[in-house]
């Protein structure tokens, strides 16, 4: 069926402006737009169920369109503004899985964990729990600091974290489906997820991907059947390919068109979507 330029899906077309979207992609129950998210003006505020995302870390990673080498004080107040927005997407029982390292060493030691969780509270965002995910493949170590001394060792721990954040509300109210087992909701509860890490090759070249196991652990979850899930910060289009896989409508962000063609090319390739119209 031709798709206009209006995104008509199901229940998102409830998501977003009535006016013409311009969208850069979308299928069904999922929509792409190449923008800025700190200046996008078609998602409706309330309208998302759960964001999963992993935003920049801000230690120099060679994004094609977008500078992670911020000061450090300029790093924060960017995630202030993309968290507020976030909180103005999301329903009152709206839920955020927020993937960011326990710290980092980029130019000095910086507590990025409690940086922007403190952060996100004070925008308006509760605290629920946080997992922690060791990336069994992946190390962070990059300096021993004082070799067998006390003088100024550095202890890295080689995880990263998800946040779990809510806005008004913890429990839901409405009775969705769940597609959960029961094995997967008893490991999954144990917050103490080990993995691997996506490789830079099997994320068609997206030099930060996280692998799809992530997000499609937060969608099933903390989400319903038929929710909408919106991924701010896209990149290859990972939760967007775990949300379509699991019936989910999806809504994924990317400032870079070169990432909204790699997600587009991944959807079509291991979600097994037919390709359509470009915006």
């Amino acid at each position: 069926m031709k798709i206009a330029k209006t995104v008509k899906l199901d229940r998102l077309t409830q998501q977003v402006q009535s006016e013409p979207v311009e969208a850069y992609f979308h299928k069904q129950n999922l929509a792409i737009y190449n923008q800025d998210l700190l200046k996008i003006d078609q998602i409706e505020s309330e309208s998302i169920d759960l964001i999963t995302t992993s935003p920049p870390y801000n230690i120099d990673v060679d994004y094609a369109s977008n500078g992670d080498s911020l000061s450090y004080q300029q790093y924060l107040e960017f995630s202030k503004q993309w968290l507020s927005n976030c909180y103005q997407w999301s329903k009152s029982q709206g839920r955020l899985c927020l993937n960011i390292p326990l710290d980092t060493n980029k130019n000095g030691q910086k507590s990025i964990y409690a940086d922007l969780t403190q952060i996100a509270k004070k925008v308006g965002w509760k605290y629920h729990s946080t997992i922690i995910w060791n990336e069994s493949n992946i190390s962070k170590r990059t300096a021993w600091g004082s070799w067998l001394s006390a003088s100024a060792p550095y202890v890295i721990a080689p995880v990263e974290t998800i946040v779990v954040l809510y806005k008004d509300q913890w429990k839901k109210d409405s009775k969705g489906i769940s597609d959960i087992s029961k094995q997967e909701f008893i490991e999954w509860t144990n917050g103490l997820w080990s993995f691997n890490g996506q490789s830079k090759q099997g994320a068609g070249g997206h030099p930060a991907a996280f692998p799809i196991e992530l997000p499609k652990r937060c969608i099933k979850l903390f989400s319903f059947v038929g929710d909408l899930v919106l991924d701010p910060f896209m990149g290859s289009g990972t939760t967007l390919i775990a949300s379509y896989l699991n019936k989910r409508q999806s809504i994924g962000i990317d400032i870079d068109q070169g990432y909204c063609d790699i997600a587009i090319k991944r959807l079509i390739e291991e979600a097994h979507i037919k390709q359509t119209k470009f915006f």
